[in-house]
């Protein structure tokens, strides 16, 4: 079974794989499905989108895996498997972070300079399509099997027309059977679920 790295979400804030992905018990119920997991942390406070693709490109292994992103990890997993197709052979879009929405763009960038981000850095981060930081042409391109975990039940953060918009953009891409997302409290009812869903993609 290929190895799954998985990229957690959060952008410019207090978030770690630790926090996103093993304290809610996600890697070890992989684990114990017998996949192999690598879960990095990404770049904790990145200038650019180009930034945080090649802090975890150093830390991808030398066979293709199973990218895993979440949230705003999405960004980041998509744009690996654009610009380095012969290292992913497969792609997960979990929990996608809505974009182009002026109220959750306004709290975002809001976030972003009360932890010290330049307006200019503040632009480059939203700078989006349907994902943030990647064309929607690129991800139309992809041609690696796709699919998207929604957010169960949406939130205003996460919401159903991003999940709808990459279905439509990405061909062959289908949807996973969806829940909240980590490591909000509502989350751990889930984890088995979830842990199945990812391992049944992977094969």
């Amino acid at each position: 079974m290929s190895t799954v790295f998985l990229v957690h979400g959060g952008l410019w804030e207090p978030m770690n794989a630790d926090r996103f992905w093993r304290a809610p018990g996600i890697v070890a119920a992989l684990e114990a499905r017998d996949v192999s997991v690598l879960a990095p942390d990404r770049a904790q406070s990145p200038a650019s989108w180009t930034e945080e693709v090649a802090v975890l490109r150093k830390r991808l292994p030398q066979e293709p895996v199973v990218l895993v992103g979440a949230s705003n990890g999405c960004s980041v997993a998509a744009l690996l498997a654009i610009e380095h197709p012969e290292s992913v052979e497969r792609l997960v879009l979990a929990w996608p972070a809505t974009s182009g929405d002026p109220v959750v763009d306004e709290r975002t960038r809001a976030g972003f300079t009360s932890r010290g981000a330049s307006a200019a850095i503040a632009e480059e981060l939203l700078a989006a399509d349907t994902l943030r930081g990647v064309r929607d042409e690129d991800l139309a391109l992809l041609s690696i099997p796709v699919a998207v975990l929604p957010s169960v039940p949406e939130n205003p953060s996460h919401q159903r027309k991003t999940v709808e918009a990459l279905l439509r953009l990405i061909p062959g891409s289908r949807e996973l059977t969806g829940c909240p997302e980590p490591p909000t409290p509502d989350f751990p009812p889930h984890k088995d679920e979830l842990a199945g869903t990812l391992a049944a993609f992977i094969g």
